[in-house]
């Protein structure tokens, strides 16, 4: 049984082995958790029950990853995303009045859309049509996008009113911490250690752990001499808020949803929306893992596409299902990868963590942002490596691939760095005459695109 399963997942072909690809999915696991908190905390503003959506968001993921795994064989692992639950409570539930349940019915009419474009091979022709030169801006930029949320959930940047960002303050415990786990990280990857950013994470957690435990509950002569500030300095350091979660509260939100409210009441905007930012920030997550795993083929082109997108899009129908907004693609999966994860199995380890993370609900904060921001910095740092696939020298490349590069993690984005850099890539070859009849899909791409920023920029 072993060897067939190590057979099907092509453990020879790809180089791994078991102990690397468990390794990897609790890598991801950890550098994603966060979303078991953060999700909930998030749609439970419109209205839905916070334990029911805990154990949907932990359900999902699990549903979504494990599937990725056993049918696409990629250690990409899938959650609910973050910026589509936000549009999901504050825009639809909250700014427009719908009601969550309606707002799920439109979730799940976007799902069926991905799957019928995938079963007629839209989607795939929509990859297809992105020049490989973009795909290595996204990979990069995707790769300053995690690596700036590291450096935010370090300290090491903070948000300032003149100049939007600046330099966290050093002293804080915090940044200290992420700085001894940067380091320790980057010491054992040059040593090549299996398993670098997963052992660098469990001991700046340990230390952290250490330290607050230290300054609370030390001796009495020790925390006298403590001022306000060191205590609540430790409480930030581990501050954890248990999570309520497990099966039973699934009633309050599985199978609520109301397609036939988000039909009746002309939705569509709403529903083209969630399609429409899922859609690309899909690709651009797909492109960047695949490419920096080494999966894309010579010709640029990524093996099994049909049953990745038929994954990302069954995941997306079965959590609006149970009660979450859409489910896609984490660029928490490259931590994995960086820990040597190349098939299935590391996107079915990552899924049988948060299907035990449904139990284990109040136990999944005890990783602190301290912890899990340096790997977020050094898988961040390495993806940087396919910049130099770009052609620098031609301005043609080099202006559309700068703006995809740079926009993503500036406006916080897969999709509007994705977007303006095919409008200009569009934009420049027609206006140099340099535009080519087979590229027709990539300039309709360019015309949505545009008439999205349009339709943003007008509500």
């Amino acid at each position: 049984m072993l060897k067939q399963l190590e057979s099907y997942f092509e453990f020879t072909r790809l180089g791994t082995n078991w102990r690397t690809e468990i390794l990897a999915g609790v890598t991801t696991f950890l550098t994603m958790a966060y979303i078991v908190l953060v999700n909930p905390a998030i749609l439970s503003a419109s209205g839905m029950p916070l334990a029911a959506v805990t154990a949907a968001t932990c359900l999902s993921a699990a549903f979504g990853s494990i599937l990725m795994g056993v049918v696409a064989r990629y250690p990409i692992a899938l959650a609910p995303g973050m910026g589509l639950n936000a549009y999901f409570t504050y825009t639809v539930c909250l700014h427009m009045h719908i009601p969550w349940q309606t707002a799920l019915g439109a979730v799940f009419l976007s799902g069926i859309i991905f799957l019928a474009l995938t079963a007629a091979g839209i989607r795939q022709m929509i990859l297809k049509s992105i020049p490989h030169e973009l795909y290595a801006a996204v990979a990069s930029g995707i790769g300053l996008f995690i690596a700036f949320i590291g450096f935010r959930n370090s300290g090491l940047v903070i948000a300032d009113k003149e100049t939007l960002v600046a330099l966290g303050n050093l002293r804080y415990p915090t940044t200290y911490l992420a700085l001894f786990g940067l380091i320790l990280m980057v010491a054992l990857e040059v040593k090549k250690v299996r398993g670098s950013i997963l052992i660098g994470v469990l001991a700046t957690t340990a230390l952290a752990w250490a330290l607050a435990l230290a300054i609370l509950h030390g001796p009495g002569a020790f925390t006298a001499m403590l001022s306000t500030a060191s205590i609540q300095w430790a409480q930030d350091l581990v501050h954890w808020t248990p999570a309520p979660g497990g099966f039973h509260a699934l009633g309050g939100t599985i199978f609520k949803l109301d397609i036939r409210g988000a039909l009746n009441k002309g939705l569509l905007e709403i529903v083209f929306v969630f399609f429409f930012v899922d859609l690309f920030d899909n690709l651009g997550t797909l492109v960047a893992v695949t490419k920096r795993a080494g999966l894309i083929a010579a010709d640029h082109s990524i093996p099994r596409l049909n049953k990745i997108l038929f994954a990302d899009a069954t995941a997306t129908v079965f959590g609006s299902m149970i009660g979450t907004s859409t489910v896609t693609s984490y660029v928490e999966s490259t931590a994995g990868v960086m820990a040597g994860g190349r098939s299935g199995v590391t996107a079915i380890v990552t899924g049988s963590l948060f299907l035990g993370a449904i139990v284990a609900a109040p136990f999944v904060g005890i990783v602190p942002p301290a912890a899990t921001a340096p790997a977020l910095i050094l898988v961040g740092s390495l993806m940087l490596a396919t910049i130099t696939e770009i052609r620098w020298t031609d301005p043609l490349v080099a202006v559309p691939s700068f703006l995809t590069l740079i926009l993503i993690p500036l406006t916080y984005s897969i999709a509007n760095g994705l977007g303006f850099g095919i409008i200009a890539w569009a934009v420049l070859h027609i206006a140099t005459g340099r535009y080519r009849r087979q590229d027709w899909l990539l300039y309709i791409l360019a015309v949505l695109f545009l008439a999205r920023f349009i339709y943003l920029g007008a509500s």
